[in-house]
C-alpha cells in the first residue's frame, strides 16, 4: 500500500496535471482534497489537449480508476456538470461509480461569484480568478455555506439561500452589484442537484475503507505552496490549505496514512495575478520564457509572470510539506539560454535568508542572491534517461537537488506523457 500526496511547490501552475496523470497509472483511487475551479490542469494525451478544473487528472486513465472530490473542495456545480459532459464525450467516466463527490463539499453560489467580481474591481484586488472561491470558503467558515447534499432538497436549500441573500445582499447592493432572486437560484441549483445526486457519497469513509483494503491512493493538490492561506505570501494567496497537511482535513484522513509527499516545480518560476515575485523577469527574457513555455492560465487564459527559479522558495516548500522528492517540469523551456540564474537566498537589510521571506514588508525589500549556471541548446524532448541530458542540464538538476535539499524523482522535458525522465516511483 502506498498513499502519495502531490503538491505544488511554487505559486501553482507547476504542471501537477501531467505528474498526477503519470502517477495515476499506479494508483487505484485519485483524490482532489481542496480548492475549486480556480485550478486548471492541462494534459496532453495522444496529441490531444485536455484541461480539467475539478475532476482529478486520474480520470484520463479510464474505467476502474476511481476519482474523488473530497469535503475540502468548493464546487461550482455548473462547471462540474460541463466537465463531466466533456469527459463523457471523450469516452471517459463511462461508469458513474468511477466518480464520487463528497456530500459535505461546499457549493459556489452566484452570490459568491458576484462578490469576487466586485472585489476585483476595487483597490483591494489581488488578481483572483473571479470564480467565487474565496467567498465560498468565507461562507463555509462563517457556518452559513451550502453543501452538495443540500442540493437534493428544496426544504434544505431554500432557507440556506435566503440566509445567504440576507448576509451578502447589502454588500453586493452597496457596490452596485446584482443579487439573483432566491427562487431563481433555488430552481437552478435543485436542477444541478438532481443531475449530480448519483455521484454523492461519504468520501472520507470511502477513502478510509480503501486504505484498509490496502489500495494505492494518490492525493492531488491544487494551486501551490506559496499560495497557502496560512503559510503563503499573504494576502496574495488562495483561500484554502494548499500544503500536504491540507490532505488530512480536506480528505478526512490521518497523517500517519500518508506514505510520501512529492512536490512539483518548474525549472523556472511563474505566477498569475498580483503579489510579490522577487525573481520576476519583466524584460524580453521573461517574454521568451512565457512564449516558449506557453505560460497562459488554463483557467483564465491570463499571461503568467515568469522569472528565474527560486530555490530559496523551494526550500520553504520542502520544509512546509515534508517533501520526499521533486518532480521538475518544463526543463525543455530553458533551451537556448546561454546562462541560467538560480536564486539561492535573499538579503533583507543586513540579514541573509535561506528561505523566501513571507512578511509583506520584508519580501518587498528582499534582494535575491543569484548563482549563475551554464545553459544548453539541445532539444530535450526525446531524452528518457538522466545520463542522456546535456552535461550542463544535468548539473542544473544536481544543483537544484543540492540547494533544495531533496532529490528529483521525475523530470518533464515536454508536455506529453512520453516526454518524461522517470527517476523514482513513489508507489514502488
Amino acid at each position: 500500500m502506498a498513499n502519495v500526496v502531490i503538491v505544488g511547490a511554487q505559486w501553482g501552475d507547476e504542471g501537477k496535471g501531467k505528474v498526477v496523470d503519470l502517477y495515476s497509472e499506479f494508483a487505484d483511487v485519485v483524490i482532489r482534497y481542496g480548492g475549486g475551479a480556480n485550478a486548471g490542469h492541462t494534459l496532453v494525451v495522444d496529441g490531444q489537449k485536455i484541461v480539467t478544473h475539478l475532476i482529478p487528472s486520474g480520470v484520463l486513465r479510464g474505467r476502474g480508476k476511481r476519482c474523488v472530490l473530497a469535503d475540502g473542495m468548493v464546487i461550482d456545480p455548473r462547471v462540474l456538470l460541463e466537465e463531466i459532459a466533456d469527459l463523457k464525450g471523450r469516452g471517459l467516466l463511462a461508469d458513474d461509480r468511477d466518480l464520487v463527490i463528497a456530500r459535505g463539499a461546499h457549493v459556489i453560489l452566484p452570490s459568491h461569484q458576484e462578490i469576487d467580481r466586485l472585489r476585483e474591481q476595487g483597490k483591494s484586488a489581488i488578481g483572483t480568478t473571479k470564480r467565487g472561491i474565496g467567498p465560498a470558503y468565507e461562507a463555509k467558515m462563517g457556518r452559513r455555506g451550502v453543501r452538495m447534499a443540500d442540493l437534493a432538497s428544496a426544504d434544505r436549500l431554500r432557507p440556506l439561500l435566503e440566509r445567504d441573500a440576507e448576509e451578502v445582499g447589502p454588500f453586493i447592493a452597496a457596490r452596485g452589484g446584482k443579487l439573483r432572486p432566491v427562487e431563481e437560484v433555488l430552481e437552478e441549483y435543485l436542477g444541478f442537484g438532481a443531475r449530480l445526486i448519483r455521484y454523492l457519497g461519504e468520501t472520507s469513509r470511502l477513502i478510509g475503507d480503501e486504505i484498509k483494503r490496502g489500495r494505492h491512493l494518490l492525493f492531488e493538490g491544487a494551486q501551490g505552496t506559496l499560495l497557502d492561506v496560512d503559510h503563503g505570501t499573504y494576502p496574495y494567496v488562495t483561500s484554502s490549505s494548499t500544503l500536504a497537511g491540507g490532505v488530512c482535513s480536506g480528505a478526512g484522513v490521518g497523517p500517519t496514512t500518508i506514505s510520501s509527499v512529492i512536490g512539483i516545480s518548474k525549472a523556472y518560476t511563474t505566477r498569475v495575478g498580483g503579489g510579490p515575485f522577487p525573481t520576476e523577469l519583466t524584460d524580453e527574457l521573461g517574454q521568451r520564457l512565457r512564449e516558449a513555455g506557453a505560460e497562459f492560465g488554463a483557467t483564465t487564459g491570463r499571461p503568467r509572470r515568469c522569472g528565474w527559479l527560486d530555490v530559496a522558495a523551494l526550500r520553504l516548500a520542502v520544509r512546509l510539506n515534508g517533501l520526499a522528492g521533486l518532480a521538475i517540469t518544463k526543463l525543455d523551456v530553458l533551451r537556448g539560454l546561454r546562462k541560467i540564474k538560480v536564486c539561492v537566498g535573499y538579503t533583507v537589510g543586513s540579514d541573509s535568508r535561506d528561505e523566501l521571506p513571507l512578511d509583506p514588508e520584508e519580501i518587498a525589500s528582499a534582494k535575491p542572491v543569484y548563482e549563475e549556471l551554464d545553459g544548453w541548446d539541445t532539444d530535450l524532448s526525446s531524452v528518457r534517461d538522466l545520463d542522456d541530458l546535456p552535461a550542463t542540464a544535468r548539473r542544473y538538476i544536481q544543483r537544484i537537488e543540492a540547494l533544495a535539499g531533496t532529490d528529483a524523482v521525475l523530470i518533464s522535458v515536454g508536455p506529453s506523457r512520453a516526454e518524461t525522465i522517470a527517476l523514482k516511483n513513489p508507489f514502488r
